[in-house]
């Protein structure tokens, strides 16, 4: 998985669907970009090469070799089991899709399976069928995105609030931001019993923010009816939160933002110079952030979103910050613990397309079979498949 990989992205999709199929593997952290190692089959081989993914025929005398390499005190380096393939959910609104998602390109082009669900599924108990959801444009907070200003006669805005406002009534929520109350509170009881939450772009912030807001309205009449809380920034409770803390609400409706977490596109700057940096993790003491952290760069190219990074200053201290732009209060990427299970942030859109624009087409991601920045979704759905190791406190 280093770069010599012809398709790291279908690389991914060979690991995880070997697993599916009851073949047990290794990751080797950091060993050659974080590189797979499986008995050798002739099934697999076959499969490595109609895929286009390159692949080493190794002996066991160069295996064990490997092993001892990577295990050696001296090496940043370690052996993860991959025993068992994660079943995956994405979060989504049924026959609605005004942006292309990143994880479901990602997901489609490897070839790793997935359900989708929603709320209705969510809200009965779906959850607990799955190891690993995927949250990626929801607005959590109920503003539809705050596209007010920009999209509020647009036909596609219009069916959204029409398809979310009926599903509320259907479930016997009052508003919009009563159910996503209920949504955001069941997805954290999910990750208490032991989930596995990855989050891009919009869903990262706008679901920490409604846990804030469990107790308050922070919605404007253009969105449900009736006033915010004049009061609401005072009344978010911070401990209800994932990721982040002290945050201040941007409560002016008309206004495409939710809060001071995102990055402004001012503070990032010219695209020319907009790279964040991978964090080194020790393999053999911290072998979760490590393998989030699996790729063959270490510097990447960075990516715009709805939510396109997060302030440092807000992050709580208790959170992994997996990557950031060095010398700037400007976080990508993110892990922490909550209960049994875990939840990764991952700010911006698309890795591979810079600033995506509403009506913009889908990447074609055979033009981006190495692509670092997908590495590091796809990173994410072998995370569960891994046996964990107790971490040094």
């Amino acid at each position: 998985m280093d770069n010599t990989q012809t398709d790291h992205l279908k690389a991914y999709g060979i690991a995880f669907n070997a697993l599916v199929q009851g073949y047990k593997g290794d990751w080797l952290l950091n060993y050659r970009g974080g590189s797979f190692m499986f008995d050798y089959s002739e099934e697999l081989a076959l499969r490595c090469r109609l895929k286009g993914v390159a692949f080493e025929k190794i002996s066991s005398q160069q295996a064990v070799s490997i092993y001892a390499f990577v295990q050696s005190p001296d090496q940043n380096m370690d052996v993860v089991r991959l025993e068992k393939a994660p079943k995956i959910a994405v979060y989504v609104p049924p026959n609605f899709k005004p942006w292309d998602d990143a994880v479901t390109l990602a997901l489609d082009y490897a070839e790793v399976p997935y359900d989708k669900i929603w709320i209705a599924e969510i809200l009965g108990g779906a959850l607990d069928k799955y190891d690993w959801l995927h949250l990626h444009h929801e607005d959590f907070t109920g503003q539809y995105g705050k596209f007010y200003a920009s999209f509020s006669g647009a036909p596609w805005y219009i069916e959204q609030q029409r398809l979310y406002e009926s599903e509320a009534q259907k479930l016997g929520f009052k508003k919009v931001s009563d159910m996503e109350k209920a949504v955001v509170l069941e997805i954290r009881n999910y990750i208490a019993r032991g989930g596995f939450l990855f989050a891009m772009c919009s869903a990262t912030d706008s679901y920490d923010i409604a846990l804030a807001a469990l107790r308050v309205d922070i919605v404007d009449r253009i969105y449900d009816g009736d006033p915010p809380d004049p009061d609401a920034q005072n009344k978010l409770d911070f401990s209800e939160t994932l990721a982040f803390e002290n945050f201040k609400l941007e409560m002016n409706p008309l206004i495409y933002e939710y809060s001071d977490i995102d990055i402004q596109p001012a503070e990032v700057g010219p695209e020319q110079n907009d790279y964040f940096t991978l964090f080194d993790f020790s393999a053999k003491y911290d072998p979760v952030p490590t393998m989030l952290t699996q790729n063959h760069v270490n510097v990447i190219h960075g990516f715009m979103g709805q939510t396109t990074m997060f302030r440092k200053s807000l992050i709580k201290k208790s959170v992994y910050i997996l990557a950031e732009r060095e010398g700037a209060d400007q976080v990508k990427y993110i892990h922490g613990n909550y209960g049994r299970g875990t939840f990764t942030f991952y700010g911006g859109h698309d890795p591979e397309d810079y600033q995506h624009a509403v009506g913009d087409p889908p990447t074609d991601l055979s033009f981006h079979k190495n692509s670092p920045g997908y590495r590091l979704i796809l990173n994410n759905i072998l995370f569960p498949a891994a046996k964990k190791k107790k971490q040094k406190t």
